[in-house]
């Protein structure tokens, strides 16, 4: 019995060890599970983080890649932009574009056509592609006229990567290319046209990049074929201009030509005219002389009042005549200035005094100055006083009573500053402004009341005119109708 008791003892406690033994175990193999588990998940994302570290790394090289072409193709356009900005001249433009620059944009076959003005298509550059394969091409651009017409008239670009209507096939076929971009060439002068580029390389995909590098060439073209068009247009409008000036020129020198000829037929028309005058007048004024002078006998009043008249009109007519015949001499050079330092204020008085009764028989005041720096001018002194003489008198015949007319010489203002400017300022009816440009003309008188009533040639001022020219000075005036006229000239400063 006890041996039983102790057997069945001994059992219990081996069924309890392997019991909790294989109870130890089941735990010991669920950490296992655990662990493996967790040991699975650990290299589940290690394998996810590898596979988008790998990811990763084909975009970046890809990325890589692309800035790499875009950074190769930039550097292409730079070269391109230069090669084109140091010509003017529209073929030169497109012969900037060679076969290593496509290389370099990743394409090896290009072509450019312009839509010339009788509607069809023409070819200014051909790469890759041989006379056989172009005559295709032009055939196959005529056919399909309204695709590419469309792209000009939109100014657009398409691609392989557009996705085209109906498809690349045709396209790739007849343009022996795998993939290509095609751009519009659009000047604001003349003929637009469009850009084709292509790769037979099925490996070269054509990315976004790649249009928008074809773009900026096609816009690049189109401003230098614009500076091209617009030089030609410049430069044709430059020659035009030359040519019509050099035949105005001609016609001018001819016409000057003519006016001088004409000149010197005036003038000698004149000289010879007032000479042959001066011999019928002298005779008439001597006879006029005589019957005055009663040396052939009495005469009645009214034929003495007749012949006083004749007298009177024949000093005019000499003195017209004398005038004319000093007009003709200073226009033609024969007559010399004796140009010498004068005093200004002598030959001013001088004039004064020889015309001051009859301004005090029109009650004019006469008043002259002369500033301390210009007493002395370089002239000649019989002209000089002369000058004076038919501008006071020219003066006084259109001042009313009562007014004044003064005289004043000082430095003249601006350039040169070795000449004296007078000035002969009138009080009188002044002279309208259509005929200040004429006054100076020879038997030019201005259309007013007061020169149908004052007696005159229209030699006065010609005259004047003359002398102040052949002294190197000008004359001028400056008049308001109603308020009076001046009447500048300029005369040399003696040093």
């Amino acid at each position: 019995m006890n041996v039983n008791i102790i057997f069945f003892a001994g059992s219990a406690i081996a069924v309890i060890a392997l019991s909790l033994a294989l109870l130890f175990k089941m735990q010991r193999a669920g950490q296992l599970r655990e662990q493996v588990e967790n040991l699975q998940r650990s290299l589940d994302e290690m394998d996810e983080q590898a596979k988008l570290i790998i990811r990763t790394d084909i975009e970046l090289n890809k990325t890589q890649e692309e800035l790499d072409k875009k950074v190769s193709g930039l550097y292409a356009l730079q070269r391109f932009s230069r090669a084109i900005s140091t010509t003017l001249e529209e073929n030169q433009i497109f012969s900037g574009i060679e076969t290593n620059f496509l290389e370099d944009l990743g394409f090896e076959k290009a072509l450019i056509y312009l839509l010339e003005k009788n509607g069809k298509f023409h070819n200014h550059l051909n790469i890759g592609y041989s006379e056989e394969s172009l005559k295709t091409i032009e055939s196959f651009i005529g056919g399909s006229a309204g695709l590419f017409r469309q792209i000009l008239d939109e100014e657009k670009m398409i691609s392989s990567i557009s996705g085209l209507p109906y498809g690349n096939e045709q396209l790739n076929r007849v343009l022996k290319v795998s993939s290509f971009v095609i751009s519009a060439i659009s000047p604001r002068e003349g003929a637009k046209g469009f850009l084709f580029v292509g790769t037979e390389n099925t490996d070269a995909l054509i990315t976004e990049g790649d249009e928008e590098l074809v773009v900026i060439l096609a816009n690049q073209l189109g401003q230098a074929l614009e500076n091209a068009r617009l030089f030609e247009k410049t430069w044709k409008a430059q020659q035009e201009l030359e040519k019509k000036v050099e035949e105005r020129t001609r016609e001018l020198k001819h016409l000057l030509s003519e006016v001088e000829s004409l000149s010197r037929r005036k003038t000698d028309f004149i000289s010879s005219v007032s000479h042959e005058l001066r011999t019928p007048l002298t005779s008439i004024k001597g006879y006029a002389a005589i019957l005055l002078a009663g040396k052939l006998g009495d005469i009645p009043d009214q034929v003495k009042e007749r012949l006083e008249k004749i007298n009177r009109h024949s000093d005019e007519l000499v003195h017209m005549v004398n005038d004319l015949l000093d007009i003709a001499r200073i226009e033609s050079g024969k007559v010399t200035m004796k140009q010498e330092p004068i005093k200004i204020k002598e030959a001013m008085e001088r004039a004064i005094d020889l015309l001051a009764v009859q301004a005090k028989e029109k009650k004019i005041e006469l008043k002259s100055g002369v500033a301390p720096e210009v007493q002395t001018v370089f002239a000649d002194p019989a002209q000089v006083e002369r000058i004076f003489i038919n501008l006071i008198g020219n003066a006084m015949k259109f001042t009313p009573p009562g007014g004044s007319i003064t005289i004043v010489a000082r430095a003249a203002r601006g350039a040169p500053n070795n000449m004296v400017e007078v000035d002969v300022m009138d009080t009188g009816c002044g002279i309208p402004p259509e005929a200040q440009k004429a006054i100076f003309e020879e038997f030019y008188r201005v259309d007013n009341p007061i020169n149908e009533q004052v007696k005159g040639t229209g030699l006065g001022l010609a005259l004047v005119k003359n002398i102040v020219e052949a002294h190197g000075g000008k004359i001028w005036v400056k008049s308001t109708v109603g308020s009076g006229s001046t009447f500048g000239f300029t005369l040399p400063l003696a040093v």
